[in-house]
């Protein structure tokens, strides 16, 4: 099951990360939090991974929309974006919001997500 949407960008790591938050922000995403797991997993075990950054971005109109249909939908929330480096390649990924709300049986949430998903598309291919 695809459960992401994916494309390869041109440019260094930094560059392509905070190209990515302007792409989201152009529609209508704030980045709420921003994970350096290449750093974690190094301070934390010790390891050594590729650049990995994962975005937590939200749109508050849809995040306010979707809470209103679905409390605990917040479990769900906010939505993943990844920026990470693999083979000297950059490549920026989101969740597919119909995917992921397809396990809570709301007709409303569905429709949300299908905008949402849309918008998240759009950013990843800005990026």
């Amino acid at each position: 099951m695809q459960y992401g949407y994916k494309r390869e960008v041109e440019g260094a790591f930094p560059e392509v990360v905070e190209r990515t938050k302007l792409s989201f922000a152009n529609q209508g995403f704030g980045t709420l939090l921003e994970i350096d797991i290449q750093e974690t997993f190094k301070r934390k075990l010790g390891v050594e991974l590729d650049r990995y950054v994962i975005l937590g971005v939200c749109n508050p109109s849809f995040a306010y929309e979707a809470l209103q249909s679905e409390k605990d939908i917040g479990l769900l929330l906010p939505c993943n974006v990844i920026v990470y480096e693999a083979r000297k390649k950059v490549s920026v990924a989101t969740i597919l919001p119909t995917v992921a709300m397809s396990i809570v049986e709301n007709a409303a949430l569905a429709n949300i997500a299908k905008e949402v998903e849309a918008k998240l598309k759009a950013a990843v291919d800005a990026v």
